[in-house]
């Protein structure tokens, strides 16, 4: 019993030191915390979010060899280098709005981008504003992961 009591103890210590780190990674995100590498929730597309022009876009960096075979026979294009997320503006300080091509379907969709936290962010196309949606939560990729 007095282990146990000891152990809670310890470990409660333990979780107050680690409460200020905690907090800090909670701070809200910024608009530029949307700059990076980001992988759909398959883990078998990664998309590189940077300024292009007076916008945001989002260009696919790496993808499987699966993804790449069902976007040739959908599209007869070529995966790596496609640009995904076109003409995103921001509409909030974590909030963005745009278009989103679809390459497996050959189609563009109206698309919006909310930055969840600096590690996730919930991508959402829609057919026509607002209606026959579909979303997804992305994550970032750790820039050293990913050279390895």
């Amino acid at each position: 019993m007095k282990r146990t009591v000891l152990a809670f103890a310890v470990l409660g210590l333990a979780l107050a030191d680690m409460a200020p780190a905690i907090a800090a990674d909670a701070t809200p995100p910024r608009a530029g915390d949307i700059y990076g590498v980001w992988r759909n929730p398959k883990g078998s597309v990664h998309i590189e979010i940077k300024p292009c022009g007076d916008g945001t876009c989002g260009n696919v960096v790496w993808a499987s060899a699966e993804a790449q075979a069902d976007v040739r026979k959908g599209s007869n294009r070529e995966l790596i280098g496609l640009q995904l997320l076109r003409d995103f503006s921001p509409t909030g300080p974590v909030d963005w709005k745009g278009r989103v091509f679809v390459p497996d379907l050959n189609m563009t969709f109206s698309g919006q981008v909310r930055l969840l936290d600096k590690a996730s962010l919930r991508a959402k196309g829609c057919l026509l504003p607002n209606f026959l949606c579909k979303s997804q939560v992305w994550t970032r990729v750790d820039v050293a992961a990913r050279a390895g």
